[in-house]
Formats: C-alpha cells, structure tokens, sequence
C-alpha cells in the first residue's frame, strides 16, 4: 500500500506524530521525518529555504527507496510539501495540506514573523519554543499535549528557529496553486492563531481537484488536539 509521509512545521518532529503513525499506521506505512535542524535531526545544519527543505525532503526519500507516496504537510511543512508537489508530481499520489497557506508573511499570525525573530534573539531558543508552542493549541500550554509538544520545540536551537523564520519569510507559492495536480485535502481548525481562514480559503480555491475539512474548536494542532477527527479524515481520503 502507498505510504504515507509527515512533514512537520516550524520546531516541529517525528514525535508529534506518535498517534498518527499508531492509528495510521494499523493500515499503511507512515514516514515520519525530522527536517533538518529539528526534532532528532537537530544537530545536522539548518535549511533557509523552502526550496531547500523540499529539496532535501525528496533525497531522503529517494534514500530509503520510496518512489510512491502520499504526502502531507502541517504548517511550514505544509508550504515544503507544496514545492515538494510541483517537483516531484509524478511520485505523488494525494497531498494533505495541514494548518497551511501559500505564503510565508501571513496576515493575522499571532505576531509578525519580525518579531518573532526579534523575540528569539532576545529571549533564546529554549523560551521562544515554549512561548511559540503554546499558541498552537486552544487551551494554550494547559492542553493536556502541549508539554511533549513544547519539549520537542526546545530541540531547535536558534539558528535553525532564525532559519525557519528566514525560509517562511522568503516564499510564496500562491501564483503556482493551479499547478498542483495531486488530488488535495485541505485541513483547518477553526481556531488557529497561525494560518486565517483567508489562507485556507486559497489553497482550497486555487488547487485544482481540493476537499476541504474544518475541524470545530481546535487551534493549530488538530492532530493532537482532536485525533478522533483528524485521523478518519486521513483515512477517508486516502481510501482507495
């Protein structure tokens, strides 16, 4: 069966992922990776780019000898798994855009991508993830995952918290929506701080053959935060 492969987002990791791959992977392979600079791939040198990131996502699948695949992609990762679905068309079978959007300055973040480069420079790399991390969920860091979550986040270290910030900061991919042939799923909750609706209104728009699913009173991190909806919405989709 085609597997499935998780790109994170920004200090995000494999980890997050741990009920995905034990719920998803009762039914398919699941390939969670660590982008570099991140999560168990912290020591290896981080990436400015959305390019690059996508670049390296395709090697290391190329590496371990996957040539079809599903794809998705939570937040930064999500604009990686765009440019990964322009690149490598021709392996994708569906994309899962996740809590994305099509450029990287977004309107409405919880705070401009300057200040929170600013913030980390100011306050440190292991603050500035603790900080950032409780924005993704509704309850802020009193939600039940938000401690393995944060705990993950302060694996990134400032240089790669500045080099994600300089990569989002630096993309857009909204003039090439239409171009995206995959059969796309666009995930949202309808309480994230991160991406507005407006972002989530254009992927769903502009990708030609898109579904969309808002998931009621989550934030940033539906696949913590509701599992019990966001893994059968997975599963729905990939049905074959």
């Amino acid at each position: 069966m085609t597997p499935l492969v998780l790109v994170h987002g920004f200090m995000g990791g494999s980890a997050q992922w741990a009920l995905q791959c034990r719920e998803l992977g009762k039914t398919r392979d699941i390939v969670a990776l660590d982008l570099p600079g991140f999560g168990d791939n912290a020591h290896l040198p981080p990436i400015d780019r959305i390019e690059g990131f996508a670049d390296w996502v395709i090697d290391r699948l190329r590496t371990q000898g996957i040539k079809r695949y599903h794809l998705l992609g939570h937040s930064m990762g999500g604009t990686i798994v765009q440019d990964i679905a322009l690149k490598d068309a021709q392996h994708i079978d569906r994309l899962i855009l996740y809590a994305t959007g099509s450029i990287g300055v977004l309107p409405g973040r919880f705070e401009s991508i300057a200040t929170s480069k600013s913030r980390a420079q100011e306050d440190g790399a292991p603050a500035t993830a603790r900080r950032i991390a409780a924005t993704w969920f509704l309850d802020r860091d009193a939600a039940p995952a938000y401690p393995p979550c944060a705990a993950i986040a302060e694996k990134a270290g400032l240089p790669a918290i500045v080099a994600g910030l300089d990569a989002m900061e630096a993309w857009s991919g909204a003039a090439r929506l239409p171009e995206i042939c995959a059969e796309t799923l666009v995930i949202w909750g309808d309480r994230d701080r991160t991406y507005p609706w407006a972002q989530i209104e254009r992927l769903w728009q502009d990708i030609p053959k898109t579904r969309l699913a808002v998931i009621p009173g989550a934030a940033h991190t539906v696949h913590l935060e509701k599992p019990f909806l966001f893994n059968p919405v997975i599963l729905d989709f990939l049905r074959p």
